[in-house]
Protein backbone atom coordinates (compact mmCIF):
# COMPACT_ATOMS: atom_id res chain seq x y z
CA UNK A 1 0.00 0.00 0.00
CA UNK A 2 1.55 3.37 -0.95
CA UNK A 3 2.00 6.34 1.44
CA UNK A 4 2.62 9.66 0.91
CA UNK A 5 6.13 10.59 1.38
CA UNK A 6 5.22 13.49 4.22
CA UNK A 7 4.50 10.39 6.78
CA UNK A 8 7.71 8.38 5.58
CA UNK A 9 10.28 10.63 8.39
CA UNK A 10 7.37 10.90 11.25
CA UNK A 11 8.15 8.40 14.39
CA UNK A 12 7.03 8.08 17.66
CA UNK A 13 8.14 9.87 20.46
CA UNK A 14 10.34 7.97 22.91
CA UNK A 15 8.89 9.04 25.78
CA UNK A 16 5.75 7.32 25.19
CA UNK A 17 8.00 4.21 23.91
CA UNK A 18 9.64 4.13 27.29
CA UNK A 19 6.38 4.68 29.55
CA UNK A 20 4.76 1.87 27.19
CA UNK A 21 7.67 -0.48 28.48
CA UNK A 22 7.48 1.02 32.33
CA UNK A 23 4.16 -0.10 32.34
CA UNK A 24 4.56 -3.89 30.91
CA UNK A 25 6.87 -3.99 33.61
CA UNK A 26 4.63 -2.47 36.15
CA UNK A 27 1.65 -4.99 34.92
CA UNK A 28 4.65 -7.93 35.84
CA UNK A 29 4.69 -6.82 39.05
CA UNK A 30 7.93 -4.64 39.00
CA UNK A 31 7.95 -1.49 40.86
CA UNK A 32 9.36 1.59 38.22
CA UNK A 33 9.91 5.15 39.74
CA UNK A 34 8.55 7.23 36.43
CA UNK A 35 11.11 10.02 35.48
CA UNK A 36 10.02 9.50 31.93
CA UNK A 37 7.19 11.44 31.04
CA UNK A 38 7.39 15.63 30.82
CA UNK A 39 4.13 16.27 33.00
CA UNK A 40 3.55 17.61 35.88
CA UNK A 41 2.51 15.82 39.11
CA UNK A 42 0.37 18.29 40.56
CA UNK A 43 -3.46 18.46 40.04
CA UNK A 44 -5.29 21.24 37.76
CA UNK A 45 -5.72 23.80 40.70
CA UNK A 46 -8.77 23.71 42.04
CA UNK A 47 -10.60 27.18 40.68
CA UNK A 48 -9.74 25.92 37.11
CA UNK A 49 -11.38 23.10 37.50
CA UNK A 50 -14.48 24.49 38.77
CA UNK A 51 -14.71 26.37 35.98
CA UNK A 52 -14.63 23.67 33.52
CA UNK A 53 -17.19 21.78 35.61
CA UNK A 54 -19.34 25.22 36.12
CA UNK A 55 -19.01 25.74 32.33
CA UNK A 56 -20.04 22.08 31.05
CA UNK A 57 -22.96 22.74 33.33
CA UNK A 58 -24.29 25.99 31.98
CA UNK A 59 -24.05 24.36 28.44
CA UNK A 60 -20.75 25.76 27.05
CA UNK A 61 -20.41 22.66 24.79
CA UNK A 62 -20.40 24.27 21.52
CA UNK A 63 -18.42 25.23 19.05
CA UNK A 64 -16.04 28.93 19.31
CA UNK A 65 -14.68 30.58 16.23
CA UNK A 66 -11.73 28.89 14.94
CA UNK A 67 -9.33 31.06 16.81
CA UNK A 68 -10.50 30.95 19.62
CA UNK A 69 -13.31 32.69 21.97
CA UNK A 70 -12.75 36.35 22.23
CA UNK A 71 -12.64 36.77 26.14
CA UNK A 72 -9.61 33.89 26.49
CA UNK A 73 -8.23 35.85 23.31
CA UNK A 74 -8.51 39.14 25.00
CA UNK A 75 -6.68 37.55 28.42
CA UNK A 76 -4.39 35.79 26.63
CA UNK A 77 -3.29 39.07 25.26
CA UNK A 78 -3.59 41.28 28.49
CA UNK A 79 -1.55 38.75 29.78
CA UNK A 80 1.33 38.25 27.37
CA UNK A 81 1.60 42.50 26.89
CA UNK A 82 2.23 42.49 30.67
CA UNK A 83 4.28 39.51 31.45
CA UNK A 84 6.26 40.62 28.10
CA UNK A 85 6.44 44.28 28.19
CA UNK A 86 4.81 44.98 24.79
CA UNK A 87 1.72 45.78 23.37
CA UNK A 88 -0.35 42.11 21.47
CA UNK A 89 -3.61 42.86 20.14
CA UNK A 90 -5.84 39.93 20.77
CA UNK A 91 -6.36 39.66 16.95
CA UNK A 92 -2.22 38.47 16.88
CA UNK A 93 -3.59 35.51 19.38
CA UNK A 94 -4.70 31.80 17.86
CA UNK A 95 -6.04 29.49 20.28
CA UNK A 96 -5.72 25.81 19.55
CA UNK A 97 -6.50 22.53 21.21
CA UNK A 98 -2.70 21.69 22.86
CA UNK A 99 0.55 23.55 21.94
CA UNK A 100 1.29 21.76 18.98
CA UNK A 101 -1.18 23.13 16.30
CA UNK A 102 0.67 26.11 16.85
CA UNK A 103 3.87 24.77 16.03
CA UNK A 104 2.90 22.82 13.15
CA UNK A 105 0.36 25.10 11.46
CA UNK A 106 2.76 28.44 11.10
CA UNK A 107 5.13 26.14 9.83
CA UNK A 108 2.36 24.67 7.27
CA UNK A 109 1.69 28.13 6.75
CA UNK A 110 5.15 29.68 6.38
CA UNK A 111 7.72 26.80 5.48
CA UNK A 112 7.47 25.79 1.37
CA UNK A 113 9.00 22.60 -0.23
CA UNK A 114 13.30 23.33 -0.28
CA UNK A 115 13.29 25.84 2.33
CA UNK A 116 15.41 25.51 5.08
CA UNK A 117 14.79 25.81 8.46
CA UNK A 118 16.93 25.53 11.78
CA UNK A 119 16.00 23.93 14.96
CA UNK A 120 17.61 22.81 18.03
CA UNK A 121 19.29 19.25 18.28
CA UNK A 122 18.98 17.92 20.82
CA UNK A 123 15.11 19.30 21.01
CA UNK A 124 11.90 18.64 20.91
CA UNK A 125 11.26 16.01 18.13
CA UNK A 126 7.90 17.37 16.77
CA UNK A 127 10.25 20.40 15.70
CA UNK A 128 11.98 18.02 12.68
CA UNK A 129 8.64 16.24 12.25
CA UNK A 130 6.99 19.63 11.25
CA UNK A 131 9.61 20.76 8.89
CA UNK A 132 9.68 17.33 7.05
CA UNK A 133 5.75 17.37 6.73
CA UNK A 134 5.98 20.80 5.50
CA UNK A 135 8.26 20.18 2.82
CA UNK A 136 11.20 21.65 4.41
CA UNK A 137 14.75 20.71 5.00
CA UNK A 138 15.75 20.65 8.69
CA UNK A 139 18.90 22.27 9.85
CA UNK A 140 19.96 20.50 13.16
CA UNK A 141 22.38 23.11 15.56
CA UNK A 142 23.38 21.62 18.32
CA UNK A 143 23.16 22.69 21.92
CA UNK A 144 26.30 23.94 23.82
CA UNK A 145 26.60 22.13 27.30
CA UNK A 146 29.13 24.60 28.67
CA UNK A 147 27.05 27.67 27.72
CA UNK A 148 23.90 26.38 29.42
CA UNK A 149 23.11 24.41 26.22
CA UNK A 150 21.70 27.20 24.56
CA UNK A 151 22.53 27.01 20.25
CA UNK A 152 26.58 26.97 19.12
CA UNK A 153 26.65 30.01 17.85
CA UNK A 154 29.57 29.40 14.78
CA UNK A 155 27.99 26.38 14.03
CA UNK A 156 24.56 28.69 13.51
CA UNK A 157 26.27 31.35 11.77
CA UNK A 158 27.61 28.56 9.65
CA UNK A 159 24.26 27.04 8.47
CA UNK A 160 21.82 29.84 8.37
CA UNK A 161 21.74 31.09 4.95
CA UNK A 162 19.52 32.62 1.71
CA UNK A 163 17.16 29.39 1.54
CA UNK A 164 16.59 29.94 5.63
CA UNK A 165 13.33 30.39 6.00
CA UNK A 166 12.65 29.72 9.81
CA UNK A 167 14.34 29.55 12.81
CA UNK A 168 13.10 27.10 16.07
CA UNK A 169 14.18 28.07 19.21
CA UNK A 170 12.72 26.52 22.81
CA UNK A 171 13.86 28.39 26.11
CA UNK A 172 13.41 27.33 28.68
CA UNK A 173 14.30 24.04 26.87
CA UNK A 174 13.05 20.40 26.67
CA UNK A 175 15.16 18.28 27.49
CA UNK A 176 17.98 20.54 28.79
CA UNK A 177 16.23 23.22 31.14
CA UNK A 178 18.33 25.76 29.46
CA UNK A 179 17.71 29.14 28.64
CA UNK A 180 19.33 31.21 26.01
CA UNK A 181 20.88 34.08 27.78
CA UNK A 182 19.91 38.04 25.83
CA UNK A 183 23.20 37.93 23.93
CA UNK A 184 22.22 34.74 22.14
CA UNK A 185 19.11 35.63 21.13
CA UNK A 186 20.22 39.25 20.17
CA UNK A 187 22.53 37.66 17.93
CA UNK A 188 20.10 34.71 16.49
CA UNK A 189 17.51 38.13 16.05
CA UNK A 190 20.56 39.72 14.33
CA UNK A 191 20.49 36.80 11.76
CA UNK A 192 17.20 36.65 11.71
CA UNK A 193 16.92 39.97 10.40
CA UNK A 194 19.82 39.71 7.96
CA UNK A 195 18.54 37.06 6.30
CA UNK A 196 14.90 37.97 6.63
CA UNK A 197 14.15 34.40 8.48
CA UNK A 198 11.08 33.93 11.02
CA UNK A 199 11.78 32.59 13.99
CA UNK A 200 9.16 30.07 16.06
CA UNK A 201 9.51 30.75 19.74
CA UNK A 202 8.39 27.91 21.75
CA UNK A 203 7.85 29.44 25.15
CA UNK A 204 5.85 26.83 26.37
CA UNK A 205 8.15 26.44 29.93
CA UNK A 206 8.67 30.47 30.27
CA UNK A 207 6.65 30.88 33.59
CA UNK A 208 8.72 27.66 34.96
CA UNK A 209 12.14 29.59 36.00
CA UNK A 210 14.40 29.70 38.97
CA UNK A 211 16.26 31.44 40.86
CA UNK A 212 14.45 34.54 41.49
CA UNK A 213 13.88 34.99 37.69
CA UNK A 214 10.42 35.93 37.30
CA UNK A 215 9.95 35.10 33.22
CA UNK A 216 12.40 33.64 30.58
CA UNK A 217 13.69 36.39 27.97
CA UNK A 218 11.66 36.09 24.90
CA UNK A 219 13.07 36.88 21.38
CA UNK A 220 9.34 38.56 20.57
CA UNK A 221 10.69 41.65 22.81
CA UNK A 222 13.66 42.78 21.13
CA UNK A 223 13.57 45.32 18.35
CA UNK A 224 12.01 44.72 15.19
CA UNK A 225 11.08 40.91 16.22
CA UNK A 226 7.52 40.97 16.51
CA UNK A 227 6.85 41.30 12.80
CA UNK A 228 8.99 37.99 12.45
CA UNK A 229 8.23 36.08 15.52
CA UNK A 230 5.54 33.38 16.60
CA UNK A 231 5.23 32.61 19.97
CA UNK A 232 3.83 29.34 21.14
CA UNK A 233 3.33 29.05 25.01
CA UNK A 234 0.17 27.27 26.66
CA UNK A 235 -1.58 25.69 29.83
CA UNK A 236 -0.12 22.59 29.92
CA UNK A 237 2.85 22.73 31.76
CA UNK A 238 2.33 26.09 34.16
CA UNK A 239 -1.42 25.11 35.19
CA UNK A 240 -0.81 21.46 35.17
CA UNK A 241 -3.67 21.23 32.40
CA UNK A 242 -1.95 18.90 29.74
CA UNK A 243 -5.21 16.64 29.27
CA UNK A 244 -7.04 19.48 29.02
CA UNK A 245 -5.45 20.51 25.86
CA UNK A 246 -5.27 24.41 25.44
CA UNK A 247 -2.27 26.09 23.94
CA UNK A 248 -1.94 29.31 22.09
CA UNK A 249 0.45 30.83 19.31
CA UNK A 250 1.06 34.82 19.54
CA UNK A 251 2.05 36.10 15.63
CA UNK A 252 1.20 38.92 13.26
CA UNK A 253 -2.39 39.16 12.14
CA UNK A 254 -2.27 38.55 8.99
CA UNK A 255 -0.29 35.06 10.00
CA UNK A 256 -2.59 34.82 12.53
CA UNK A 257 -5.55 34.96 9.94
CA UNK A 258 -3.69 32.02 7.76
CA UNK A 259 -2.90 30.23 10.94
CA UNK A 260 -6.83 30.28 12.10
CA UNK A 261 -7.29 29.16 8.65
CA UNK A 262 -6.14 25.86 9.38
CA UNK A 263 -7.50 25.23 12.44
CA UNK A 264 -10.82 26.01 10.85
CA UNK A 265 -10.12 23.34 8.24
CA UNK A 266 -8.42 20.82 10.38
CA UNK A 267 -9.76 20.98 13.83
CA UNK A 268 -12.75 23.32 13.49
CA UNK A 269 -12.28 25.10 17.31
CA UNK A 270 -10.69 24.38 21.26
CA UNK A 271 -13.40 22.93 23.02
CA UNK A 272 -15.35 25.83 24.81
CA UNK A 273 -15.66 24.62 28.25
CA UNK A 274 -11.36 23.71 28.43
CA UNK A 275 -11.57 27.65 27.04
CA UNK A 276 -13.72 29.05 30.04
CA UNK A 277 -10.80 26.89 32.31
CA UNK A 278 -7.99 28.53 30.81
CA UNK A 279 -9.86 31.76 31.33
CA UNK A 280 -10.16 31.62 35.16
CA UNK A 281 -6.10 29.93 34.68
CA UNK A 282 -4.87 33.47 33.42
CA UNK A 283 -7.17 36.02 35.72
CA UNK A 284 -7.38 33.50 38.61
CA UNK A 285 -4.74 33.19 41.64
CA UNK A 286 -1.09 33.18 39.92
CA UNK A 287 0.39 32.41 43.19
CA UNK A 288 -0.72 28.85 43.14
CA UNK A 289 2.02 29.37 39.86
CA UNK A 290 4.78 30.52 41.81
CA UNK A 291 3.73 27.43 44.95
CA UNK A 292 4.59 24.59 42.36
CA UNK A 293 8.03 26.91 40.98
CA UNK A 294 8.47 26.63 44.33
CA UNK A 295 8.53 22.90 44.70
CA UNK A 296 9.95 22.16 41.61
CA UNK A 297 13.26 24.25 42.20
CA UNK A 298 13.40 21.98 45.46
CA UNK A 299 13.04 18.81 43.39
CA UNK A 300 15.53 20.20 40.81
CA UNK A 301 17.77 20.67 43.55
CA UNK A 302 18.10 17.47 44.89
CA UNK A 303 18.11 15.81 41.35
CA UNK A 304 21.58 17.43 40.40
CA UNK A 305 22.83 16.85 43.82
CA UNK A 306 21.93 13.32 43.95
CA UNK A 307 23.19 12.60 40.28
CA UNK A 308 26.59 14.52 40.80
CA UNK A 309 26.50 12.53 43.77
CA UNK A 310 26.91 8.96 41.07
CA UNK A 311 30.04 8.14 39.88
CA UNK A 312 30.73 8.32 36.02
CA UNK A 313 27.36 11.17 35.88
CA UNK A 314 28.25 14.81 35.73
CA UNK A 315 24.43 17.07 35.35
CA UNK A 316 24.48 21.07 35.28
CA UNK A 317 21.91 22.99 37.24
CA UNK A 318 19.12 24.15 34.90
CA UNK A 319 17.56 27.60 35.09
CA UNK A 320 13.94 26.47 33.70
CA UNK A 321 11.59 23.75 33.01
CA UNK A 322 11.57 20.53 34.68
CA UNK A 323 14.14 18.35 33.11
CA UNK A 324 17.78 17.85 33.87
CA UNK A 325 20.15 16.54 31.25
CA UNK A 326 23.23 14.71 32.63
CA UNK A 327 26.42 14.05 30.96
CA UNK A 328 27.09 10.26 31.19
CA UNK A 329 29.71 10.13 28.64
CA UNK A 330 32.38 8.54 31.17
CA UNK A 331 30.20 5.62 31.66
CA UNK A 332 31.25 4.56 28.20
CA UNK A 333 28.10 3.47 27.07
CA UNK A 334 25.81 4.60 24.62
CA UNK A 335 22.64 6.97 26.26
CA UNK A 336 20.47 3.65 24.96
CA UNK A 337 22.31 0.99 26.71
CA UNK A 338 22.58 3.18 29.89
CA UNK A 339 18.47 3.73 29.60
CA UNK A 340 17.60 0.42 29.61
CA UNK A 341 19.64 -0.98 32.23
CA UNK A 342 17.98 2.06 34.80
CA UNK A 343 14.66 0.28 33.77
CA UNK A 344 15.46 -2.78 33.56
CA UNK A 345 17.61 -3.50 36.41
CA UNK A 346 16.89 -0.75 38.31
CA UNK A 347 13.39 0.12 37.61
CA UNK A 348 14.17 3.88 36.79
CA UNK A 349 12.23 5.23 33.51
CA UNK A 350 14.03 8.09 31.92
CA UNK A 351 14.50 8.52 28.59
CA UNK A 352 18.14 7.78 26.63
CA UNK A 353 19.50 11.66 24.86
CA UNK A 354 19.18 10.20 21.69
CA UNK A 355 15.26 9.99 21.84
CA UNK A 356 15.65 13.92 21.02
CA UNK A 357 17.98 13.67 17.83
CA UNK A 358 21.34 12.39 17.91
CA UNK A 359 23.40 14.97 19.24
CA UNK A 360 21.59 13.94 22.25
CA UNK A 361 24.27 10.88 22.41
CA UNK A 362 26.13 11.14 25.63
CA UNK A 363 23.52 12.13 27.25
CA UNK A 364 20.39 11.09 29.49
CA UNK A 365 16.82 13.19 30.16
CA UNK A 366 15.43 13.01 33.28
CA UNK A 367 11.61 14.51 34.37
CA UNK A 368 11.55 15.86 38.06
CA UNK A 369 7.56 16.67 37.65
CA UNK A 370 7.27 13.93 40.20
CA UNK A 371 7.90 13.75 44.09
CA UNK A 372 11.22 14.34 46.08
CA UNK A 373 10.31 11.15 47.41
CA UNK A 374 10.64 9.57 44.27
CA UNK A 375 13.08 11.26 43.45
CA UNK A 376 15.46 10.64 46.25
CA UNK A 377 14.62 6.53 45.71
CA UNK A 378 15.35 6.58 41.88
CA UNK A 379 18.86 8.15 42.69
CA UNK A 380 19.34 5.45 45.27
CA UNK A 381 19.05 2.78 42.75
CA UNK A 382 20.93 4.32 40.18
CA UNK A 383 23.40 4.42 42.71
CA UNK A 384 22.91 0.73 43.38
CA UNK A 385 23.53 -0.34 39.16
CA UNK A 386 26.70 2.45 39.04
CA UNK A 387 28.13 0.71 41.73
Amino acid sequence: MPFADRTDHLQAEGAYAVLAKAQSLEAAGRKIIHLEIGQPDFDTFDDIRLAGVRAIASGKTRYTPAEGMTALRRAIAADASARRGVDISPEQVVVSPGGKPNLFFPTLALVNPGDEVIYPNPGFPTYEAMIRVAGGIPVPVPLVEENGFSFDLDVFDRRIGEKTRMIIINSPGNPTGGIIPPADLAHIASAAEKYDAWVLSDEIYSRIVYDGVQDAPSIYTLPGMARRTIVMDGFSKTYAMTGWRLGYGIMPEELARRVGLLVTHALGSTAEFTQYAGLQALTGDQGQVHDVVAQYEKRRNTIVDGLNSLPGISCRKPQGAFYVFPNITALGKSSAEIAERFLEEAGVALLPGTSFGEMGEGYLRLSYATSRESIEAAIAKMAEILG
